[in-house]
């Protein structure tokens, strides 16, 4: 029996045990966040199966029915990274594809929202560099290419070998109705802190300059992270705005800074993000943010909660 026929019985053999103790040593989980792709010689592509669970004790397994590797020319796996649990259960998924392709077949990473990518600095002594962390394991696992979503800094890409982030642009201008009312001038843009300026300012120059760019301050406490004071000196009376920017968690940012235009009379709020996470929901958006555009990078479309007071539009990748 060769080598590779023997790793075959071994896993028909895993298999049999793992059917015995299927009651009493894990919990199956249904795979709503990941997709692996298979592309044969002739280039067309195949969804690949696989069974993911988590034993009692915590630990991630995965298996890939053998059956499926036929002509295998490359593999690419597209995941959202939005537990530690998904990232030791990518590991184990690209140990179980190295031993059924080998070494030399090209393996490719999608990953929309990179974890961690908000630690790019040590703001209190005593803290992880939590973004150095992340690429040292993603970087451990060899890509041939890492696809990221507008990285929250440029730290994130300068860390990750073989990177290509997508910019927030490229993104927006899949939303064809938004793009219609920036082409004409019909929102003024606004940043909501330094770090999205240079953002902000690149969508004003892919339409020519048509909306005027004005520019928030916010001050935090960098011990709570709190945010102890926004501001905008701009006259913003009367007119529509659109704030775009690369994460929304809890959206403290976001209402703070809403409250403000609203003060000084600005009219309709349209808050782009590129990834949604909305860990307070979107009722705290009410009275204050009209309309929210955002990718699907966090969670499917359909495993997003819509509200009656809030547009929610979700931008599919």
């Amino acid at each position: 029996m060769s080598y590779r026929h023997k790793e075959l019985a071994n896993i028909k053999w895993f298999a049999i045990i793992d059917s015995v103790l299927v009651t009493q040593c894990y919990v199956k989980k249904e795979i709503t966040q990941m997709k692996v792709l298979m592309f044969n010689q002739a280039g067309q592509e195949k969804q690949l199966t696989l069974d993911s669970f988590t034993f009692s004790g915590g630990e991630e397994h995965v298996r890939f029915n053998p059956e499926q590797f036929v002509d295998v020319v490359k593999i690419e796996i597209f995941e959202r990274l939005t537990s530690s649990s998904h990232t030791i259960r990518l590991m184990m998924m690209v140990d179980a594809l190295r031993r059924m392709v080998g070494p030399k077949v090209p393996m490719e990473l999608v990953i929309p929202y990179f974890p961690y990518a908000r630690q790019d600095r040590v703001c209190v002594e005593g803290e992880a560099l939590g973004v150095a962390v992340m690429a040292d394991i993603i970087n451990s696992l060899s890509f041939d290419k890492v696809t990221i979503w507008d990285a929250h800094s440029d730290v994130t890409p300068a860390l990750i070998n073989n990177v290509i982030n997508v910019p927030q642009l490229t993104l927006l201008k899949q939303c064809s109705d938004l793009t219609k009312i920036l082409a004409v001038g019909g929102l003024t843009l606004v940043s909501p802190d330094a770090g999205a300026s240079k953002k902000t300012m690149k969508i004003a120059e892919a339409f020519s300059n048509k909306s005027e760019v004005f520019q928030a301050q916010k001050v935090r406490d960098l011990k709570t992270g709190k945010i102890i004071k926004t501001q905008i000196d701009d006259d913003v009376a009367g007119k529509d705005i659109l704030i775009a920017d690369d994460i929304c968690d809890g959206g403290r940012t976001f209402i703070e800074l809403a409250k403000v235009l609203k003060q000084n009379g600005a009219k309709k709020i349209t808050l782009f993000i590129t990834h949604g996470i909305f860990s307070k929901g979107l009722d705290v958006f009410d009275g204050l943010i009209d309309v929210i555009y955002t990718t699907d990078s966090i969670r499917a479309k359909q495993e997003f909660e819509q509200t009656k007071t809030v547009q929610l539009n979700i931008i599919e990748m």
